[in-house]
């Protein structure tokens, strides 16, 4: 294997696989110019070989220590660094974005692989739990129980368009699954193929020098309905990591449940993640609020999962009140912007102007004087009634463009978010007076998201032990779960209890000496 020539191939264990005849070329949004590097769709024999190998090397890997598994891990981060100015250098000539913006994914990316390796090294994630015999027990003895997690099996992840680094090839879901003992078949995003090949050469380089089974990682190009819906639904593949669109993870969620054997699909499909401004912040922020609300909205031209593409407040008669939509205005037309990441995502975007432009609940508030090309960043205004009316208009449009929400009081403001569906995140913008007014708003917010914030905006996602990235349908397909942070190790785990067992056949991790030095719950108590 070539392991810094890009060859368009499929990865498949060790070797390298072109066997079909369909192709494609990554394109740079900024001029439309194709690389010349053709990147060869796999066949459906080389799907199945990608998954039956991740499943031959799943018997082994499951088997490997946590401290050999956080070692690869490590070794994986060592190469991301040691090729970091060339990552930056290709991923920016397929993606047109800044060169400061790749270079701290890179880092965040290395980050989340070293903090993962840190979690399993330690090894008190598996959550053990003893409970000890009673043999003498009445009316009846009680047996000896032990349970801890174990690994799902082979793991389809799904590399997102958005982020060619910390949600792609070597992301968060990749990196959970691998932290798990779980094996990993990875389908490349079309918008970053050539990044995507040389990250997956780093895997494998790390894979090898860690003498891990070939198949712990192998990665396939190809579309989603083609390619990706044939590892959805092979054998092999136990679960399913995904983020993108709502209607491609509907689509997963809907194969993998029609499966003889359905197996857990945990889809990020994004979210208008809505922003409330409360009266008395509104009235001593409200300039500094509307500025930052429309750097965050157009943060990355709006390409985010945390978008906040709604915000909503109380309309009142004050001067402040016509201050922050004039705040608003002037923010918005002065914002500049880079082109969006695909010739697809730049349709959707312009599909969505339009078609807001023409709604009758809509109006334009303003749109970018600035923006030389499109995407041109655009904030639409709209009564809450409109929502109540048509609440399609709450979904995610994926460009830099939201709608301003007024409210005539606090009752209209609560029955708005009592209305909302799933989101990733909700934002309120309040003082210590506001806060405590309106708590009831914070107890409606927590039904619906999976991160609430106080006076910031969600478009920074801390990879972190306490991160929730995540939310209730629509925005993921699992409410329990989420994708950032250490605690998405157990979207690809499930427990199994070990009744009566001889010492000699536990898992290290549940034996009476505790060999490995871990927190376990003993007999009710927390203790290592």
């Amino acid at each position: 294997m070539d392991i810094h020539t890009i060859n368009g191939k499929q990865l498949i264990g060790y070797e390298e696989s072109a066997e079909g005849n369909e192709y494609f070329h990554s394109v740079d949004p900024s001029s439309g110019t194709e690389s010349p590097s053709r990147f060869y769709k796999a066949t459906s024999d080389e799907v199945n070989r990608a998954a039956e190998l991740a499943e031959r090397a799943f018997s082994i890997y499951r088997k490997i220590s946590g401290q050999d598994r956080s070692a690869f891990l490590l070794r994986i981060a060592d190469e991301l660094t040691q090729d970091a100015a060339e990552l930056v250098r290709i991923c920016g000539s397929e993606t047109a974005l800044p060169q400061g913006r790749l270079e701290g994914e890179v880092v965040r990316t290395v980050n989340q692989l070293k903090l993962f390796a840190s979690v399993i090294k330690e090894g008190s994630w598996v959550d053990a739990r003893i409970d000890t015999a009673i043999p003498d027990r009445a009316p009846l003895p009680k047996p000896d129980l032990r349970s801890m997690l174990i690994p799902l099996g082979p793991v389809a992840v799904f590399g997102a368009s958005n982020f060619p680094f910390a949600f792609s090839v070597a992301g968060g879901d990749t990196v959970s699954a691998l932290a798990s003992g779980c094996s990993v078949v990875f389908k490349a995003h079309p918008a970053h193929p050539m990044t995507s090949e040389l990250v997956g050469k780093a895997i494998l380089r790390a894979a090898k020098a860690s003498n891990l089974p070939e198949g712990v990682f192998s990665m396939v190009h190809g579309d989603g309905p083609t390619t990706g819906a044939a590892l959805v639904v092979h054998p092999s593949i136990k679960a399913v990591g995904f983020t993108g669109s709502f209607k491609g993870g509907r689509s997963i969620m809907d194969a993998a449940s029609k499966r003889p054997h359905p197996i857990p699909v945990f889809a990020e499909m994004g979210s208008s993640n809505p922003v409330f401004v409360l009266p008395r912040a509104l009235k001593l922020h409200h300039e500094k609020i509307a500025a930052a609300y429309v750097q965050s909205l157009t943060l990355g031209a709006g390409q985010f999962c945390t978008n906040p593409g709604l915000l909503v407040y109380e309309e009142d008669s004050s001067q402040e009140t016509n201050v922050f939509r004039s705040a608003l205005k002037d923010s918005i037309s002065q914002a500049s912007t880079h082109p969006l990441l695909t010739e697809a995502i730049g349709s959707a975007f312009s599909k969505g102007i339009e078609e807001r432009s023409a709604h009758q609940g809509l109006a334009v508030l303003a749109s970018s004087t600035a923006a030389e090309k499109h995407p041109v960043p655009t904030l639409f205004s709209a009564d809450y009634t409109a929502f109540l009316e048509n609440p399609t208009l709450e979904e995610e449009l994926f460009g830099p463009s939201g709608i301003v929400v007024n409210t005539p009081s606090k009752n209209e403001l609560l029955q708005f978010a009592r209305n909302l569906s799933g989101h990733l995140t909700a934002t309120v913008h309040a003082t210590d007076e506001d806060l405590e007014e309106y708590k009831e708003l914070f107890d409606i917010l927590e039904q619906k998201v999976g991160r609430v914030l106080i006076n910031g905006f969600p478009t920074g996602v801390e990879v972190s032990h306490a991160m929730v990235h995540g939310g209730p349908y629509p925005a993921t397909s699992d409410s329990r779960s989420t994708s950032v942070g250490t605690a998405a190790i157990y979207r690809f785990t499930r427990p199994v209890c070990y009744q009566s067992f001889p010492g000699s056949l536990l898992p290290d991790e549940l034996k009476d000496e505790n060999p490995l030095g871990i927190w376990r719950l003993l007999n009710g108590v927390r203790t290592n």
